[in-house]
């Protein structure tokens, strides 16, 4: 039995300042606060430490729960994302419930924002503080959440990353359904002559994959099948497909790709049946393909002398310059892949066909891998002429017999205006999100701005959804190579096979509850909740309608709580009847 349920009356309070090495001290006056807060709060001690997340601090904290009587905890430091599991363990060790504990970030929201205004940093500090303690005081000890797990995973999708994963997942002793809409696996990689930065023959790479996933006894693949519905929760998922097939799943990774970026007809002169205008992706399939004529390449039947490479056509789009999509947004993230796949391209032509000239019209150059500047450097040692476009103006492209005509405003000549002829135009198109309404609807899946899937953060929890057990890889997230995408996909693999190491799932308690007694059944709440199947109504015995919480499925967001009407439905860890007391103490005179 935990020591906070030993206990009657007042709860012990343990207070417990981070210094943070200076991040926090520097501007937050520690002995003030901590003087302030004795003063000025029910806490039965505070104490502060250099670094409250090293073993000496945590040992102030157990100390206090195992010889002092403490009974609940705060924890005054950093973002509660980086050590929150860190104290919560530290009052496992201690014996007392990890949940009798609340975290209150100092730093990002105090000494980080008011450097300029230490003492009022000071005070407000106190506040959030006292807000912290008068809510753990009205915590209850929780109880993580349990779910039965099924041993098998479902990846959407067999272009490189989801076979990666897929792979990753099966040698981990886990077994796979892979799904794949089209009739073979490779997704993209089926398209390209190499693979971009290694220069890997594609076909040997898709070999290879296509070999070792038929190898893996453990791996089932689905070709020219669709996901039409998911239903379920982590370690619980019912994966639906088109061909009847029925799939019992405990997590799931989506690995759908990408598009390419089309550009709308007209746009740099494109037209889809043309051969003088391309996209990089066919330029780069058909460069394979290119052959010479007295040292000069012959394109799609055409002798080529000149080439002009335009950067960023689907890319860094902006309000007024260039058209919505069909979604009736901007393309205005940057691709990051194209401009390093540009020179790639560049250097493998002249080192084939050193005679040709080519242009590279760009608006910013950004090869961010390691190795990558070599790209740049190499083809301007080449004699590639590069021309940097203004951000406000395109460069245009005019079709004159049988060439093309570039016209733009050169910003490294001060705005020259700049006209020459190329017998042959490569746009580099950017990515663009796959398609997959199914699965969004499905599973509610969340989107960024740019209509990728959006992680729940971008360096703590790269490969996770908001949505428990699902798991994203590749370009599905955003523009990758494919390195990369194969990089992110065995990062999806070891989060999904550590949720399946035991028969068993851990959740965090911190969902939704409903008093049956207050419920009135109105079901304002089912309208408010975006996860589905995490609320229904249901009947008791006697007739009476109340929401039921499906605490495998419910997220714990509280937009159930803000809409009752009867304060029947709260979070638990964060009742209605705990933000009332923060809100007091937020707000309440600081006697000094």
């Amino acid at each position: 039995m935990d020591q906070s349920e030993e206990k009657a009356g007042t709860p012990r309070v343990g207070v417990y300042l981070c210094h943070c090495g200076g991040n926090i001290s520097d501007v937050v006056d520690i002995e003030g606060a901590r003087n302030l807060l004795l003063k000025n709060s029910p806490a039965a001690t505070v104490k502060d430490y250099p670094f409250m997340c090293s073993d000496p601090g945590q040992g102030l904290i157990i100390e206090d729960i195992r010889k002092n009587g403490i009974d609940r905890v705060v924890v005054a430091a950093c973002s509660p994302a980086l050590h929150e599991l860190t104290f919560r363990n530290a009052l496992q060790r201690a014996g007392l419930n990890a949940y009798l504990y609340e975290h209150v970030n100092i730093r990002e929201q105090v000494s980080w924002v008011h450097k300029e205004h230490k003492d009022k940093a000071t005070e407000k500090a106190v506040r959030l503080i006292r807000a912290g303690i008068e809510k753990v005081m009205r915590h209850d000890p929780l109880t993580v959440i349990q779910v039965n797990a099924e041993h098998h995973a479902v990846v959407i999708g067999a272009g490189p990353a989801g076979m990666k994963a897929a792979l990753s997942l099966a040698d981990r002793g886990i077994g796979v359904t892979l799904i794949e809409k089209d009739e073979t696996p490779g997704g993209h990689l089926k398209e390209l002559a190499t693979v971009f930065p290694t220069a890997e023959e594609a076909s040997v790479l898709l070999e290879r994959f296509k070999a070792q996933v038929a190898s893996r006894e453990n791996i089932s693949l689905l070709c020219g099948t669709r996901v039409t519905d998911i239903d379920g929760y982590v370690g619980n998922f019912t994966v639906k497909t088109d061909k009847g097939h029925v799939v019992k799943a405990g997590v799931i990774i989506i690995a759908t790709g990408f598009r390419h970026y089309s550009p709308y007809g007209g746009e740099m002169a494109f037209q889809e049946a043309s051969a003088t205008v391309v996209t990089l992706p066919a330029f780069i399939k058909g460069l394979s393909e290119v052959s010479g004529r007295d040292g000069t390449p012959v394109f799609a039947g055409r002798v080529i002398k000149s080439i002009a490479f335009i950067h960023c056509v689907g890319s860094m789009q902006r309000e007024g310059l260039h058209q919505p999509g069909p979604e009736g947004r901007l393309n205005d993230y940057c691709s990051r892949y194209c401009c390093a796949a540009v020179l790639h391209s560049i250097n493998d032509l002249l080192d084939r066909f050193p005679s040709v000239q080519v242009y590279d019209v760009y608006k910013d150059i950004r090869t961010y891998g390691r190795g990558q500047e070599q790209y740049y450097e190499d083809a301007s040692k080449k004699g590639v002429l590069f021309f940097r476009c203004s951000q406000d103006m395109d460069p245009s492209v005019t079709l004159k017999d049988g060439s093309c005509e570039i016209s733009l405003k050169d910003v490294l000549t001060w705005n020259e205006e700049v006209v020459f002829q190329a017998d042959l135009v490569v746009l580099a198109t950017g990515m663009m999100p796959g398609e997959l309404p199914e699965l969004v609807d499905s599973l509610k899946l969340p989107l960024g701005s740019d209509g990728f899937l959006q992680e729940v953060h971008p360096k703590l929890r790269p490969v996770e959804l908001a949505n428990s057990g699902v798991f994203i890889a590749g370009t599905c997230q955003g523009p990758m190579t494919v390195p990369e995408a194969c990089a992110a996909a065995e990062a999806a693999a070891v989060k999904a096979s550590i949720l399946l190491s035991s028969p068993m799932i851990s959740l965090d308690p911190f969902v939704a509850e409903v008093d049956k007694e207050l419920c009135t059944g109105c079901g304002l709440c089912m309208g408010e909740c975006s996860y589905k199947g995490a609320l229904a109504l249901t009947e008791d015995d006697s007739g009476k309608k109340h929401a039921r919480v499906n605490p495998a499925l419910c997220k714990g967001c509280g937009a159930c709580a803000a809409v009752c009407p009867h304060r029947a439905i709260a979070v638990a860890g964060w009742t209605l009847d705990q933000f009332d007391a923060m809100i007091d103490a937020i707000t309440a005179t600081i006697n000094r």
